[in-house]
């Protein structure tokens, strides 16, 4: 699989546009991501491992958003070699502005730590975890110099190391999780806490109707993609807080 990256198709003849990279794109909370940031104005560069998925997408978006631009950048997140040229394609295109990471994986449902093996622990940590690194240290450097971005992750209440929800099992997800909110923090203290003109947050979706949350889920998968959204879009003055997990539009203590 290679980053071939083109524009499927667009009418858009403004070169003001911003553009969002959003991964996981092909589907759930990654598709509902990216419309929600196409109809906040911004052009996409779409990271699926699914290319089949990331271009049926991107006909739906362009279906609903005429004007859109949409570069359709198909990668397997779990393979470093792949991520590392997909982020070094996307480095070719406009200047990013916002990063959407919505791709992950759940964990086997009996993985707890001392029944997790290797390759279980490894195919979780790969995705959820060794990618996001990559992708941020591939993507976040050009909006600190640039003075401009929005950083939005995806992660999980199931992360949280207070509060209910973290009393084990799933032991992989948990410390995934765990490590990209800690991830986060981080580089938003980094970056000077929004006061560079780069705010760095996490998300908790909730229980949401995708394929990792099943069909019975509580609430949709649009739902769960609202509060990233607001994240990418809200306005920030001094005082507001970033390098939080946040759900619902509220910070979620981890």
């Amino acid at each position: 699989m290679t980053a071939n990256t083109l524009p499927i198709s667009s009418t858009n003849t403004s070169p003001a546009k911003q553009l969002a990279v959003v991964t996981g794109a092909s589907r759930g909370l990654g598709f509902e991501s990216a419309r929600g940031l196409a109809g906040a104005g911004f052009d996409l560069a779409l990271v699926a491992k699914d290319e089949t998925g990331l271009q049926d997408t991107a006909r739906r978006l362009l279906a609903e958003f005429p004007d859109l631009e949409v570069y359709c950048c198909p990668a397997d997140l779990e393979r470093p070699d792949e991520t590392r040229a997909v982020i070094s394609t996307i480095s070719t295109l406009r200047q990013v502005t916002c990063l959407m990471v919505a791709h992950g994986v759940m964990s086997e449902k009996m993985s707890k730590t001392l029944r997790t093996n290797d390759a279980e622990w490894r195919r979780v940590m790969a995705i959820n975890l060794d990618s996001v690194f990559a992708l941020l240290n591939g993507i976040v450097p050009a909006m600190v110099e640039a003075r401009l971005g929005r950083v939005i992750v995806y992660s999980a209440c199931m992360g949280r190391m207070s509060g209910p929800g973290n009393t084990g099992g799933y032991a992989p997800y948990r410390v995934s999780k765990a490590a990209v909110n800690a991830m986060v923090r981080n580089l938003a203290h980094e970056t000077g806490l929004g006061s560079r003109g780069v705010l760095v947050d996490a998300v908790c979706p909730n229980h949401s109707r995708t394929d990792m949350g099943g069909p019975n889920a509580p609430r949709s998968a649009a739902e769960g993609a609202a509060t990233s959204i607001w994240l990418a879009t809200r306005t920030f003055t001094s005082g507001d807080i970033t390098g939080a997990l946040w759900e619902d539009e509220q910070i979620v203590p981890w």
